[in-house]
């Protein structure tokens, strides 16, 4: 596609999806496990790997903003998309697209919120990570891919709506 540089292909996403879901195949045996994706970016990922996750699991979506405009944050938090399903006594495990600095106000508080309403556990799950932007230390539990920090679309990121739909991940030239 004009103007995107492949990053990631389509063959190692896949590849490294299924990575993913055996790991937590293993990690989760006879847990009931809640596969818990931040949309819109994610959901891509999750239908990847929950395909690839061979456990009797179940998933729901979350939708979070924390945003007064598209590039900043007003610190105050709105659940647009709230879990459907009852979390407590519940193993869940968060699926994100992508893990930067404007990520961390959403996901504590998503976080603390599932562990106050009785959720046994709550791990995280992320495609890719960009640790050069951090300025708070997030605990990821599964990750895809570390990469620089790059404008990254593709496999469910977007740019102004358009290019989530791309099988692989690329630069914004």
């Amino acid at each position: 596609m004009d103007g995107i540089e492949v990053l990631i292909s389509a063959n190692d996403i896949q590849g490294r999806v299924a990575d993913l879901g055996r790991q937590i195949t293993q990690d989760y045996e006879g847990k009931p496990l809640l596969l818990l994706g931040i949309l819109k970016g994610s959901a891509i990922f999750l239908a990847d790997l929950i395909r690839h996750i061979d456990l009797n699991v179940d998933y729901d979506f979350v939708a979070i903003s924390s945003y007064a405009s598209d590039k900043q944050s007003s610190g105050v938090i709105r659940v647009l998309k709230d879990v459907s399903c009852s979390v407590d006594g519940r193993d869940i495990l968060i699926v994100e697209d992508i893990v930067d600095t404007g990520w961390t106000l959403r996901m504590s508080y998503l976080v603390e919120n599932l562990k106050a309403r009785g959720a046994s556990s709550v791990k995280i799950c992320t495609l890719l990570d960009k640790p050069s932007r951090r300025k708070v230390d997030v605990d990821v539990d599964y990750c895809g891919f570390s990469i620089e920090d790059y404008f990254v679309v593709g496999y469910g990121l977007d740019f102004d709506g358009q290019y989530r739909n791309l099988p692989y991940v690329g630069i914004v030239k």
